[in-house]
């Protein structure tokens, strides 16, 4: 497989580069015309998109060397090098999350209106990041053969791409994309929803991508640990906890707040305070 898609002589571009760019495109798009349509002003999305990118790529950099601290101690020239891969997304969350919080304090919006907004692009983005790991050869599972990767309906040229050192693994960049494509259908249907909730479709993005991750990522061969356990699958523990929480409170507490209700957008000074 081959990892480099142009290569002009004194730069070579990577597919890796090409599939994480084209995934923040294209959730930028559908999150622009959702924030377009809950009143988002465009100078505002500007800033919130670019800034929450950069974030992003910076936050998930940092948390993939810190958690492969020793061979970038050593390699320090690497760190920068993101074209070869390491992002990893928990950290890119993160990171994000927090400059979209102090975006919605700094522009007077509702912290969880925002990231309902937010992340039925984000997901989307995720599923079509995901290729670029196949391209990488990483991000894959353990091993196995031609004909059980065949049974599984498995695409031929994924196989072929699966096809390491002359041994075939488990494709779980492509079970992931094909789990977070299912999660976009649902989230899109959970919005059209006139009666969704305030912060219901982020716990159901949260509930949904960490239910798949956690199954997933006991799979990959390839994950980021601490100690002896999983980092993954330690936080999409603690995201399904926090998705519950948000599906569920809103019901509990009979919140009348509803997503689709284009004034629930801004907040006042003192829902600002209440929210905080």
């Amino acid at each position: 497989m081959d990892r480099v898609a142009i290569d002009l002589g004194f730069i070579q571009i990577y597919w890796y580069s090409i599939f994480i760019l084209l995934g923040i495109l294209v959730a930028a798009i559908l999150i622009y015309k959702e924030c377009k349509k809950q009143g988002l002003k465009s100078e505002e999305f500007t800033d919130l998109l670019f800034n929450t990118v950069v974030f992003g790529i910076i936050g998930a950099r940092i948390y993939y060397v810190l958690f492969n601290f020793s061979y970038y101690w050593n390699n320090k020239i690497e760190i920068l090098e993101i074209w070869h891969g390491g992002l990893a997304i928990h950290g890119g969350l993160l990171f994000g999350a927090l400059y979209v919080l102090h975006f919605c304090k700094k522009h007077k919006l509702n912290k969880l209106k925002l990231m309902d907004m937010i992340v039925v692009g984000v997901i989307i983005g995720q599923a079509i990041g995901r290729w670029g790991n196949f391209f990488n050869g990483e991000a894959y599972g353990p091993l196995t053969t031609y004909a059980a990767l065949k049974q599984n309906l498995i695409p031929e040229f994924i196989i072929k791409g699966m096809k390491i050192l002359g041994q075939y693994y488990e494709p779980t960049f492509y079970y992931e994309s094909l789990w977070n494509i299912n999660g976009f259908i649902i989230l899109l249907l959970a919005r059209s929803r006139k009666k969704i909730k305030i912060g219901q479709i982020t716990g159901i993005y949260f509930l949904w991508y960490s239910i798949g991750r956690m199954y997933i990522e006991s799979l990959r061969a390839d994950s980021l640990m601490l100690k002896n356990f999983k980092v993954a699958q330690i936080v999409s523990g603690i995201l399904i906890i926090v998705g519950l929480i948000l599906i569920i409170k809103p019901i509990i507490k009979k919140e009348d707040k509803l997503y689709n209700n284009k004034s629930t957008t801004r907040t006042s000074d003192y829902e600002e305070d209440m929210i905080s």
